[in-house]
């Protein structure tokens, strides 16, 4: 294992964007090694009054959509107009093999070898807490080492959704044309989240059919109650192949931050997330301590065998295992 540096040396390389040092402190925050997560603690400290200056946009969309190629066009016109980006990925993880599914590099080439972007796949073989934990504090040691916006990619149409959500400041939901069929297939909590909807692959013959469906999505959304953040909910169209439609949707993005930030919804959706962040640390710990008890580890799989035969009831068991898990705290 390569040797770890010292707290100050992770904050000062961080202080500075050296994204070498940057890469190293997030290995760090996803180790779940009981030093590193010692170590880890005092970084995330020592940066924390240099955190909270960026844009934080969560994006989500269909599959097929485009999101990739959409995240990369979106990268490079916030880093042409010398901003510095970095893009994080919650990603799913291959619970057998612990990898990840995807290789974001590989799917953002030109905007990672951007020197003003820094591209992160979530950590794998982390439960999803785990990964909604790790790209909480990624985010922060990014905010630290001076990017000025973060993207926060889901992978796919799921509980990832509400995750995002709740640790971005803007949401974006990407869709295609064809917004009847569209509608369906996606969750109507998911359009209820978005700040805005943005209809992808609005290029050639799709042109006209993406005109028709922000119509159409447009409509949907009159039907939704009113958001926390009393700014309308817009429907865009854009071509990420073509480049079209993206500086007017990062100028749409500028709009709701400015307009938020005079309102107080800004600040006091970031207050929300924190003390969300707070709870969730919470309950992971408390079931990490659980599991990890020597006491439950032995008493689990005679419960598991019972439960599984019928024997006895699920919560009856679930008690009794939660009752053993309390008395061994009082030793």
């Amino acid at each position: 294992m390569r040797q770890r540096l010292t707290v100050e040396a992770y904050t000062q390389g961080i202080l500075s964007g050296d994204r070498i040092i940057l890469s190293r402190a997030i290995t760090l925050i996803e180790s779940k090694l009981k030093n590193d997560k010692i170590l880890a603690k005092s970084v995330l400290e020592n940066i924390l009054p240099n955190t909270g200056n960026s844009m934080r946009v969560g994006i989500t969309g269909v599959p097929g959509v485009g999101k990739s190629t959409f995240i990369e066009a979106l990268g490079k016109h916030i880093t042409s107009l010398k901003k510095k980006v970095a893009v994080l990925t919650i990603d799913p993880s291959s619970k057998k093999t612990g990898g990840s599914i995807l290789a974001d590099k590989t799917r953002m080439e030109e905007l990672s070898r951007d020197p003003l972007a820094f591209i992160r796949p979530s950590a794998s073989g982390l439960s999803l807490g785990g990964v909604a934990r790790s790209t909480r504090e990624t985010m922060l040691l990014c905010e630290a080492a001076g990017y000025e916006v973060i993207i926060i990619e889901t992978v796919g149409v799921g509980q990832s959704e509400t995750l995002v959500k709740g640790m971005s400041d803007f949401f974006l939901l990407l869709m295609l044309a064809g917004a009847g069929d569209e509608i369906q297939g996606i969750k109507k909590g998911i359009m209820e989240m978005a700040d805005a909807v943005a209809i992808n692959k609005a290029d050639g013959a799709n042109k006209v059919l993406a005109e028709q469906a922000v119509t159409e999505y447009q409509n949907a959304l009159h039907l939704f109650p009113k958001s926390d953040s009393d700014f309308i909910t817009k429907v865009v169209t854009c071509s990420a192949l073509e480049g079209t439609g993206i500086a007017s949707l990062w100028e749409l993005i500028m709009e709701y931050q400015q307009s938020t930030i005079q309102n107080g919804y800004f600040q006091e959706n970031r207050q929300a997330q924190n003390l969300e962040w707070m709870h969730d640390y919470i309950r992971q710990t408390l079931e990490e301590q659980f599991y990890e008890n020597t006491i439950i580890k032995k008493a689990i799989a005679t419960s598991e065998k019972s439960v599984k035969e019928g024997n006895e009831l699920p919560v009856t068991a679930a008690e009794r295992l939660l009752d053993i898990f309390r008395k061994s705290l009082m030793k």
